[in-house]
């Protein structure tokens, strides 16, 4: 009889530590559905020998070939803006609904063996964290983007000095494929 005392008693810390193992997880996998809705917004110099005229033409019609919509913006303070949607990845909020309902149904084995007399209610925990696990997701990723970009200098003669203010993947990008034909760099901070 003592024997089978200890055995549960050492059974349901067992459990506890399960338990205690899968509300680390779930917070895991809170911490990894903020950083993948993540603002990252950067600002970044970037300059060429160019004239200024013959950049910002160039730039604006990349960004326009990549779905950006000109929003005006600011003569007196040389700036101009682009608006683009940002739509979230339907694979990545098909994994994470997976894994939110794989992590609710590990809690609820781990709650039936912890409770017994609960019966097998905790199971439905699957039922409510897939689709929450996408949708938080897919409603935090989804935004309108800005893309900025100020000149600095209006000089023709000394070339072209402007600060961006945008994604840093479409700073990056801007960077690779307008480096040749707009001869634009920048410190290399992004690229490293």
């Amino acid at each position: 009889m003592i024997e089978q005392v200890r055995f549960n008693s050492q059974n349901q810390d067992g459990f506890s530590s399960i338990l205690l193992l899968t509300i680390l997880l779930a917070v895991g996998l809170v911490f990894f559905l903020r950083a993948a809705s993540k603002d990252r917004t950067t600002v970044i110099d970037v300059i060429s020998p160019l004239p200024p005229l013959e950049v910002l033409n160039g730039i604006t019609i990349w960004l326009e070939k990549r779905g950006w919509k000109n929003d005006g913006g600011d003569a007196n303070s040389q700036v101009l803006r682009f608006n683009g949607s940002v739509s979230s990845s339907v694979g990545l909020a098909v994994f994470l609904s997976v894994l939110g309902g794989l992590g609710s149904c590990c809690l609820g084995l781990v709650l039936i063996q912890l409770f017994p007399t609960w019966g097998w209610w905790p199971l439905l925990l699957a039922i409510v964290g897939a689709p929450i696990a996408g949708l938080v997701y897919r409603s935090k990723a989804t935004r309108i983007e800005c893309f900025e970009l100020k000149l600095l200098n209006s000089t023709d003669n000394s070339g072209s000095k402007l600060r961006v203010r945008a994604h840093r993947d479409e700073i990056i990008a801007m960077e690779l494929d307008l480096s040749q034909t707009l001869q634009l760099s920048s410190d290399g901070s992004l690229m490293a």
